[in-house]
């Protein structure tokens, strides 16, 4: 008699259980987190003004702003990338660094292209180095998310380093490797438009 109600349950839960994992697939997936956001003169904003709660880092960094276009690293995968290959100071050793233009990442943001225009590019340790947008385009820096052909980890480069490639111009490849890179904030997590 026991034996007759068990199969019966089990036939009766035997639906529910294929069912779970399809209610379970079409749930939908958590949004990725923010790996940059841009601030400043942007036209395609996708977020409002600094939260004093959630934007801990940005405010002690005394970084403010109305509006912001915040950046996955998905999004920013998705731009079309860029290799160069510059000697580190790490190692003296050329190294290929792989992501997007800088310019390609600010006009996904819809910041004006004017070459006298000023950007803020911010480290999470702090560090900001600001450049002329001609500057950065004239040197074609780029927001590498590769190292090697591997993911750059926060804790090290990454995820995200602004960077050019200094062997390219004799004026920055005749100072010494320290020298040539300081412009190039890696752990870049906001950059200012302005």
């Amino acid at each position: 008699m026991h034996k007759r109600r068990f199969l019966q349950a089990v036939a009766c839960a035997a639906p529910l259980a294929t069912a779970l994992p399809l209610a379970q697939a079409a749930t939908p997936a958590a949004p990725a987190p923010v790996l940059l956001t841009v601030t400043g003169q942007v036209s395609k904003p996708n977020r409002g003004p600094l939260n004093k709660v959630v934007d801990q880092m940005m405010g002690k960094h005394g970084i403010a702003f109305d509006k912001a276009r915040a950046l996955t690293f998905a999004d920013v995968l998705a731009l079309p990338a860029t290799e160069i290959r510059p000697t580190l100071e790490y190692d003296g050793q050329r190294h290929t660094l792989r992501g997007p233009l800088l310019t390609r990442v600010l006009e996904a943001a819809g910041a004006p292209m004017a070459d006298t225009l000023r950007v803020g590019m911010r480290a999470v340790d702090g560090y900001n180095a600001e450049l002329s947008l001609g500057e950065l385009r004239r040197l074609g820096f780029i927001v590498a998310t590769h190292l090697d052909g591997q993911p750059m980890a926060l804790g090290g480069l990454g995820p995200l380093w602004a960077v050019y490639e200094p062997d390219r111009f004799p004026e920055l490849a005749s100072k010494p490797l320290p020298e040539r890179f300081a412009g190039c904030p890696w752990g870049v997590y906001a950059i200012h438009v302005g």
